[in-house]
């Protein structure tokens, strides 16, 4: 009797953790024109969820049993316009904000954090893929590699006792010129993918030296939002000028006296030892200078952190919100990193950017291959390069809202999870939220109960029934 009582027990936990992950899905289907695309939709998120291998469609297929037909509705899905990928950001967005109980707030603000990624393609007929330099401080990257360069954005979240980066979207942002009147830089792409989100709520925007720019500062500014970044060693910031007494004809002078940043450091007045806000460190004394002075670039005054840590040594931090703490300068910053540890987890996880989706007509590249300059291509060859590009990046935002999912349910039922985990880890630490690999780990263990269950997403319980290949172990494991 207690054997069953706690077989059942088992069961209903196992089925308590795939209703959370359907709660962050069922929103999404406005994104869709027709119900049959919502639920290939779900069919994708799913296989991003629980696939044990990264080899792209096939994957997907394999991961859920389906039948080898299913494999062409896939890339069909892929590049069909029902789902749009704009307004399935914005949704995402707001589903995030609105659900998640733990997005991280400083003087009432999100937290958002952008970067750029480059991801190696080898595919000579994969629009967008050209020739990228990596700056990177590891050996382990070559300095060329032939890819996609994208920029994604992702809000901060707290999890138990730790900071996760939910993303939010990500594009390809090189690579292709449609019109050679075309200006825009990287900064004008990273500014449209922060308007895409649709976000409405105040924001601090946190991002490397390279994003220091009046192109990121003011529109953000004019929208209410703040930029959080770090200045190059050589960056200089103005005293205001004094008002000339008794005034003079003309125009009044606005910049005053030229201060080089990197001469904080010299200063004994205005110095503080303060202990290190970073997480990970405690007992750590780290030295701080506050400037608050005009940045030429926006004409207005910005605040100026100056750092000396006695391990990782010196570094300038600004932030246009002049009413900020430092220490809370210096602890955002520091939450930068969190990013890069969500590409690392959309990479070798989730496999959010692993697509192989190539165009049989397409021109083949070369290994020097620069920008794929198409205003002298015919419009058809043009629009099956936007069609191409539009599939890779339904194919990214699909696997970081999976990606998001995830980690969404780490940080809001993390017992959950350990209780469907089923298997054993060395570093499972108490008040360390689970990692991806673990909740899809978990949601892998319990996605038959969630199919057999009628009572929670019957549509898409039947549609996947349907489309299972009994022949295959895992379609017969899941139609058990």
């Amino acid at each position: 009797m207690r054997a069953c009582r706690a077989a059942n027990a088992k069961g209903d936990t196992l089925m308590r953790l795939w209703p959370h992950w359907w709660l962050w899905c069922a929103p999404l289907r406005a994104a869709c024109a027709r119900k049959r695309t919502f639920l290939w939709m779900c069919v994708v998120l799913a296989g991003f969820c629980v696939r044990q291998d990264l080899w792209g469609v096939t994957s997907v297929v394999r991961a859920l049993g389906l039948r080898a037909m299913c494999y062409d509705r896939l890339l069909d899905f892929f590049h069909s316009a029902a789902l749009d990928i704009d307004k399935l950001a914005r949704l995402w967005t707001a589903l995030v904000v609105q659900r998640h109980p733990g997005l991280l707030r400083v003087n009432g603000r999100l937290v958002l954090v952008g970067d750029g990624l480059k991801v190696a393609k080898a595919g000579k007929k994969m629009p967008a893929v050209k020739r990228l330099h990596q700056h990177s401080e590891s050996n382990t990257k070559p300095a060329y590699i032939l890819g996609h360069s994208c920029q994604a954005v992702a809000v901060l979240a707290q999890g138990l006792a730790s900071i996760v980066a939910i993303p939010l979207a990500a594009r390809i942002h090189e690579g292709l010129v449609f019109s050679n009147r075309d200006r825009r830089t990287l900064l004008d792409k990273m500014l449209a993918l922060l308007g895409v989100l649709g976000l409405d709520a105040p924001y601090y925007f946190l991002a490397d030296a390279y994003y220091a720019s009046r192109k990121i500062a003011s529109p953000l500014l004019r929208q209410g939002h703040h930029l959080i970044t770090r200045v190059r060693n050589n960056a200089v910031g103005y005293r205001p000028a004094p008002k000339p007494c008794p005034p003079k004809r003309g125009r009044p002078k606005v910049y005053g006296d030229k201060v080089a940043l990197k001469s904080l450091f010299d200063q004994t007045q205005g110095k503080q030892a303060l202990d290190s806000p970073v997480y990970g460190e405690s007992g750590v004394k780290i030295e701080v200078w506050v400037a608050d002075l005009l940045w030429r670039p926006i004409g207005i005054p910005v605040r100026f952190v100056a750092v000396r840590h006695p391990t990782r040594g010196r570094l300038i931090l600004m932030t246009t919100d002049t009413t900020m703490q430092a220490l809370d300068v210096i602890r955002l910053y520091g939450y930068r990193f969190k990013i890069e540890v969500s590409f690392k987890s959309a990479l070798r996880v989730v496999g959010a950017f692993l697509y192989h989706f190539w165009m049989a007509n397409m021109t083949p590249i070369n290994r020097k291959a620069k920008n794929q300059h198409l205003h002298r291509k015919t419009r058809a060859y043009r629009d099956a390069v936007r069609r191409k590009l539009a599939a890779y990046h339904r194919f990214i935002q699909l696997g970081l809202i999976a990606q998001g999912i995830m980690l969404a349910l780490a940080t809001t039922v993390p017992n959950l999870v350990w209780d469907s985990f089923g298997s054993w880890l060395r570093t499972i630490r108490p008040g360390i939220a689970p990692s991806e690999a673990v909740v899809a780990n978990a949601l892998q263990n319990s996605l038959p109960e969630f199919l057999a269950d009628t009572s929670q997403a019957a549509d898409l319980a039947k549609f996947i029934h349907e489309r299972l290949d009994l022949s295959k172990t895992q379609a017969r494991r899941i139609a058990a």
